[in-house]
């Protein structure tokens, strides 16, 4: 089994400290398959799908995560979706084609917003500008504002092979020496900080962590496979057909011959003449 499209969650022992490692391949070509993105979107756009691995596995619930970033720079909006299940999807829409490489020459001045619809209770956003110089260092900031807990995050991308991939430590404050809590979160982020690309695009979850921390009691959790997968279905572009109302149906069909959808997404079109239509408007008349 390849290790990639794996999320490995793991655990310091004894120094309320806790660790994540995203490897991605397959998920992340898939997202960017259909769409001739310039090279500097398909970096972000990877980075933003890493963090959001990462930022889903730091929350316990179920349901889906948004990580949206929007600004006034060449790309207006990009987005990655997830679930408790690690089931992502992503798009970027861009105003110019763009040449320019990372975060503020794409995006301008923005923000990011984090949005969470749990199965169960309400819906919870968080806004942050995006004021650092990387993505890794505005999530930071999302953690150091919203929640109150020191986290640091390093996203990688190997271009010429279109794979994508982070990790992510993080303190858990329930101990009661502070200060040494806070002196084992910066022991373990420098290490973290030696992990070299080549090492975490080639290595096994295990070997990568155990060569990062030899030294310290590491308690790894099951992996947790990443898919990809779109939402979008015929049903659910004729439900959307089918609020436009019968008047308005029956014109665009009578100029065009029928009614096309286009998912942003997968950039799968969808295509219905008058009788699939109808017979999914009026089915009791079919």
């Amino acid at each position: 089994m390849s290790n990639f499209d794996q999320l490995n969650r793991y655990l310091f022992d004894d120094l309320h400290v806790r660790g994540e490692l995203v490897q991605l391949e397959q998920s992340y070509q898939q997202i960017i398959a259909n769409h001739d993105y310039p090279q500097g979107v398909k970096t972000l756009l990877g980075e933003l799908m890493a963090a959001t691995c990462l930022l889903t596995a730091t929350l316990k619930f179920e349901g889906e995560i948004t990580v949206q970033i929007q600004g006034d720079g060449p790309v207006s909006y990009m987005a990655i979706n997830g679930d408790d299940k690690q089931v992502m999807r992503g798009i970027a829409k861009l105003n110019q084609v763009t040449e320019a490489e990372g975060l503020a020459a794409l995006i301008g001045k923005g923000t990011m917003v984090i949005t969470i619809r749990p199965s169960k209770g309400e819906p919870y956003q968080g806004v942050v500008a995006l004021e650092a110089d990387t993505l890794a260092e505005c999530l930071a900031h999302y953690f150091e504002v919203s929640e109150q807990i020191p986290t640091t995050m390093w996203l990688f991308v190997d271009r010429e092979n279109d794979k994508i991939a982070g990790s992510l430590v993080q303190l858990l404050p329930d101990g009661e020496n502070k200060e040494k809590q806070q002196q084992d979160y910066e022991h373990l982020c420098q290490l973290t900080q030696t992990i070299k690309a080549e090492e975490i695009f080639n290595l096994p979850a295990e070997e990568l962590l155990y060569r990062l921390y030899h030294q310290e009691q590491v308690r790894l959790f099951e992996p947790q496979a990443v898919t990809y997968q779109c939402s979008c279905s015929a049903d659910k572009c004729l439900t959307a057909i089918a609020q436009i109302g019968q008047q308005a149906i029956d014109e665009i069909i009578e100029e065009q011959g029928q009614i096309s959808m286009n998912c942003d997404y997968c950039n799968t079109t969808y295509r219905f003449d008058q009788q699939q239509i109808n017979a999914f408007v009026n089915p009791t008349k079919h």
